[in-house]
């Protein structure tokens, strides 16, 4: 890499990679994250670092670790498409919202919005929060995977050390050093493949974290793209650069084209999943359409899993407790207020991570309602939830627009 840049910029994309050369070397995208991370903790920063970690070496068995100390990051992180860890909810409820303790981050998009959504409610505290996003094109189900791996890639999930998404393939490689490769589309076509709410999720660069970290555009050069998001995110690169731990460059503009390309055909296959889902509605009555969601609830066993899984349920007395009354105790399937209240409370913002789905035990399909009424309540109140921190959301604020409204006119009117 050439060319010295001394300042970073908020809006502004570098190529980076670790100024370790050994752990460039090991690394397939040049250890960027892993050298922040290093950085953010020796330079006090932060306090902690959240980091994924592969479990006995098994790369689809990973789990949330605190990090404390630089030294504990030995190697380059990498990337694991098996790990879904609830990563708001870990802030909020194990380091009490970041109250009192800086914490440096990797996240999904999802993460970071569901982060952001939790902040608006007063139970993050953003700003002890340090956000590096990596650009994502979904997620799967560990034991989802290996079925994929065994049946139909037809290997070893120990023999395989690295799997990526390239448009439509899914690419694995193995131990020694073969790839193989099959057609994601087809396979989902089929059921399988990456959690649905990912293959739905039209949110590929994390620009609501301080950083966004990629390979699109630079996949051969053993570097990654980073877009500054944020002032916090401008300030821990500038400083890692000037402490040696980053190096960085301006892209060419053919890596910023080829990065709008993927994000573009990420988009479209995740529009072609949504308007999949919505249409399979949309021949039905609003009669047919209530049974059809109805059949699916009355499985419901009311094991509370859902709440206690999204990251946006935070109610210290919650309205479903049989305590509260307004849900009956003792029936199963419980009434159809348990489930409704529910979608009620998040459905203007949720952030499609599908964690509901995840940990329900009665297979409903959660994530794909709750997605339907978050598109339709969208249209009304023009609301992406987890995008800007200034946001508010709908209904906990009056826009001048609205405060102009002659009600009493208004209703006449209507009628």
């Amino acid at each position: 890499m050439s060319g010295v840049i001394d300042v970073v910029e908020v809006g502004e994309c570098y190529v980076a990679k670790s100024a370790n050369r050994e752990w460039v070397e090991k690394s397939r995208h040049g250890a960027v994250i892993t050298s922040l991370l290093r950085y953010a903790l020796d330079s006090k920063t932060v306090d902690v670092a959240l980091v994924v970690e592969a479990r006995e070496g098994y790369r689809f068995d990973s789990v949330l670790s605190i990090v404390k100390e630089s030294s504990e990051i030995k190697e380059p992180i990498g990337a694991f498409h098996c790990a879904t860890p609830n990563i708001a909810k870990f802030i909020k409820n194990y380091l009490d919202g970041a109250r009192d303790l800086k914490v440096a981050v990797v996240v999904k998009p999802c993460d970071a919005r569901a982060i952001i959504e939790l902040a608006k409610r007063n139970q993050i505290n953003l700003e002890n929060v340090l956000m590096i996003g990596v650009n994502c094109t979904g997620t799967f189900s560990p034991t989802a995977f290996e079925k994929i791996l065994r049946e139909e890639f037809g290997v070893d999930p120990s023999s395989v050390v690295y799997e990526d998404i390239e448009g439509d393939s899914l690419i694995i490689e193995l131990e020694n050093g073969e790839q193989r490769e099959l057609n994601l589309r087809e396979l989902e076509e089929r059921g399988l493949g990456r959690r649905e709410n990912c293959r739905r999720c039209d949110v590929k660069i994390p620009r609501m974290a301080d950083l966004a970290v990629g390979k699109w555009g630079v996949e051969n050069d053993k570097a990654s793209l980073i877009e500054v998001c944020t002032s916090k995110g401008a300030k821990l690169l500038e400083e890692a650069v000037r402490a040696n731990a980053i190096v960085i460059e301006k892209p060419s503009e053919e890596a910023l084209r080829i990065r709008d390309e993927k994000v573009e055909e990420a988009v479209a296959s995740a529009r072609y999943w949504q308007e999949k889902a919505l249409s399979e509605l949309s021949r039905l009555s609003p009669k047919e359409r209530l049974a059809h969601w109805f059949r699916y609830l009355d499985k419901c066993v009311k094991c509370f899993g859902c709440r206690d899984a999204c990251p946006i349920c935070y109610c210290v007395e919650c309205y479903l407790e049989p305590t509260r009354g307004l849900v009956p105790p003792g029936e199963i399937p419980p009434s159809k207020l348990f489930p409704l209240v529910r979608l009620a409370h998040v459905a203007d913002s949720c952030v499609n991570c599908g964690q509901c789905e995840d940990v329900c035990m009665a297979d409903i399909p959660l994530s794909k309602l709750t997605f339907i009424l978050n598109k339709q309540l969208q249209e009304v109140f023009h609301y992406v939830p987890g995008v800007s921190v200034e946001e508010m959301p709908p209904l906990t604020v009056v826009t001048d627009e609205e405060l102009l409204v002659d009600l009493t006119t208004a209703l006449f009117e209507k009628r």
